[in-house]
């Protein structure tokens, strides 16, 4: 399990992508843990280092019961940033990850690229309701809150179309750290940021669900008038864990936002594109394509690394799966052997299952004949073997 001691707090954190790329850290809500970004990393991860971590005393971070503010949970996240050794990110925070996230644009902003705030606020009153959320929670447990607080979280048709999501928030909610959690309601209810944020100079990305009851739109507003330049985005059919109700719609945002404020590159096209097509099909290969290119060959390599593997596989806008599908699809239909087998394995790398791979190839014989879908199973039982029973 990867733990790092930041500020003093042994703290949990997932990384994925390529260790060359800018680098994405997301910051969960309260009460929540990392998989709240599940669909943001998968998104996010083909062109960036996406960084994901438990703040303390929730998911498997350190609990702790001590007082803290805001501004101590930023410096958790200096601490992490430190302890891995990177120096500059984009920071995407949802509610309390989002108050940690101003906190840190005042404090560090020489380590921010962007920043994104998701679901959140600078001023939470009342001060009495934290307060009183934190003695409850220690006197009766996580359960007590459990069911007035997670279904504000999410819309009623997402409650009534998605029970086994609720239920595995309700499951990690009771699970964090009674203390830990009612330090931070106390944090939330002392923080008030509003005559500072008028400082940050980050550029900065505001999100909210349009119908979120905890942070509504009025307060996202109240953040985009305070921050100069903010950008704000409110999408429909949301309510307050928004990366998760509505992920297409939060990714889709992020991976524009990013592309807009990326650092001036320290790799090349060429570079990252091998590094791309290193990761899709393997070292081994591209390194033998590389070194018999020669001086006659090489011309090519470079094209369809800068073209093919940076500006095409290394877009976001398209998962890698599908990538894949689409490769493998074209390559049937204009029958080209060599090319299929190298994209086969690849592609269940990349999360194609069996069963989509033979589906792939039924639609293709409808479109493209039954000769060349009967050589693409050909082609796979050649390249899988074993591996289809």
């Amino acid at each position: 399990m990867p733990t790092v001691k930041a500020n003093g707090v042994e703290l949990f954190y997932e990384s994925a992508g390529p260790e060359w790329a800018p680098t994405v850290v997301f910051a969960h809500s309260v009460g929540c843990s990392t998989d709240i970004w599940d669909a943001q990393f998968a998104a996010l991860s083909d062109r960036y280092r996406c960084i994901r971590y438990d703040l303390r005393s929730h998911g498997r971070s350190q609990a702790v019961d001590a007082e803290i503010e805001i501004e101590d949970l930023a410096e958790d996240l200096l601490g992490l940033l430190d302890a891995l050794a990177i120096d500059r990110i984009h920071l995407v925070g949802l509610s309390i990850g989002g108050m940690l996230g101003q906190a840190f644009a005042l404090s560090h902003s020489e380590r921010l690229d962007s920043l994104t705030l998701i679901s959140t606020t600078a001023y939470f009153p009342p001060l009495e309701f934290w307060l009183e959320r934190s003695k409850t929670v220690r006197t009766q447990g996580m359960a007590s809150v459990a069911d007035i607080v997670i279904p504000r979280w999410f819309t009623e048709p997402f409650r009534q179309r998605e029970p086994e999501i609720l239920a595995g928030f309700r499951n990690r909610f009771v699970a964090i750290d009674t203390a830990g959690y009612a330090r931070c309601c106390e944090a939330i209810g002392r923080m008030d940021l509003r005559e500072r944020i008028g400082a940050i100079t980050t550029p900065t990305l505001i999100i909210v669900g349009a119908e979120d009851p905890a942070t509504p739109p009025a307060m996202a507003e109240d953040l985009r008038q305070r921050i100069p330049g903010s950008e704000m985005v409110v999408i429909s059919n949301a309510s307050h864990i928004i990366s998760v109700e509505r992920p297409d719609a939060v990714s889709a945002q992020l991976a524009a936002f990013l592309a807009r404020h990326e650092p001036e590159a320290p790799m090349t096209s060429f570079a990252r594109g091998l590094a791309i097509r290193r990761s899709v099909l393997g070292e081994d290969h591209v390194d033998r394509s590389l070194d018999r290119a020669g001086t006659f060959g090489m011309p090519w390599q470079d094209f369809i690394t800068r073209y093919a593997w940076d500006e095409i596989w290394g877009d976001p806008t398209l998962p890698r799966k599908i990538r894949s599908m689409l490769t493998l699809a074209m390559m049937v239909a204009l029958h080209r052997e060599e090319e299929f087998k190298l994209h086969v394995r690849p592609a269940i790398e990349n999360g194609v299952t069996i069963v989509e791979l033979r589906a792939l190839i039924l639609q293709s014989a409808v479109y493209t004949g039954v000769p060349a879908a009967n050589a693409a199973f050909r082609w796979v039982r050649e390249t899988l073997g074993e591996e289809l029973e």
